[in-house]
């Protein structure tokens, strides 16, 4: 069912501060997006990338979990081929899934999440890419 670890999200209080610290390490975004009441920034790397997460509310998940836990690691992301098909498999072994259904998320991807008590302790988002045209 998975395809590969899509990216590591990581909750900040500052997306300006955190990409400056990142420049240093020699990592440039790839591109920028909002969703989920958050601007979100991707920084890739091999194989993988890194999702920083700014709140732009105080309601917005990401605020909410910065204020209870502070900044930090706050999912992993995996690609899936079948986001329906993944969520049908999930819900169906009993995973506590927060989302009703995929719905769409950042960077045009379509995304659910399972709750992290379902999990061993980690929220996990599970996302389809876009689909590209054929050739």
């Amino acid at each position: 069912m998975v395809k590969a670890l899509d990216h590591i999200g990581v909750a900040v209080e500052s997306l300006e501060r955190s990409l400056a610290f990142y420049a240093r390490l020699g990592l440039t975004p790839s591109g920028f997006d909002e969703a989920d009441q958050s601007k979100i920034a991707f920084l890739p790397l091999p194989g993988t990338r890194i999702e920083l997460l700014e709140g732009l509310t105080p309601e917005s998940p990401i605020s909410k979990f910065v204020a209870k836990r502070g900044p930090g690691i706050h999912h992993l992301c995996y690609e899936v081929p079948d986001i329906q098909a993944a969520f049908r498999e999930i819900k169906a072994s009993g995973a506590q899934v927060i989302d009703a259904a995929p719905r769409p998320g950042a960077h045009g991807c379509t995304v659910f999440f399972v709750h992290p008590r379902s999990t061993g302790g980690v929220l996990l988002e599970f996302s389809q890419r876009p689909q590209t045209g054929s050739s």
